[in-house]
């Protein structure tokens, strides 16, 4: 039963990430992935609230598995993340990929947190 939560997540998560990033970047006349960067900061906060719930007993293990690994994992791309910072950085566009790299990992860890505090506000 487990898997199952897990693949309905990532059923939902995986096209969302697509169009998500597809309609972000086009919005945008830059280098910079901004909607890969957007994709993965929204699935930081989301999996910081579902986090945080869980640990406040607000949320189910299952609720983790649906949200948490499924919708999350489908959802957030360090894979892409890397290939884009990779090819950044070979096109010469140096100050892009560090700003990647620096800006993905600090909004990402910050949205994480302030998902779970908000989680804690509201159900702790």
């Amino acid at each position: 039963m487990n898997w199952l939560l897990v693949i309905a997540g990532a059923v939902v998560g995986a096209p969302l990430r697509y169009l998500t990033d597809r309609t972000v970047q086009a919005r945008h006349d830059s280098v910079f992935p901004w909607g890969t960067f957007t994709v993965n900061v929204v699935g930081s906060t989301i999996l910081g609230l579902v986090a945080g719930a869980v640990s406040v007993g607000a949320a189910s293990a299952h609720v983790q598995l649906l949200l948490g690994t499924g919708l999350c994992g489908a959802l957030t791309t360090y894979s892409t993340f890397s290939y884009e910072t990779l090819r950044l950085a070979e096109d010469g566009a140096r100050f892009y990929a560090t700003a990647n790299v620096v800006g993905s990992i600090a909004a990402g860890l910050g949205a994480a947190f302030t998902g779970n505090a908000l989680a804690h506000a509201f159900w702790g």
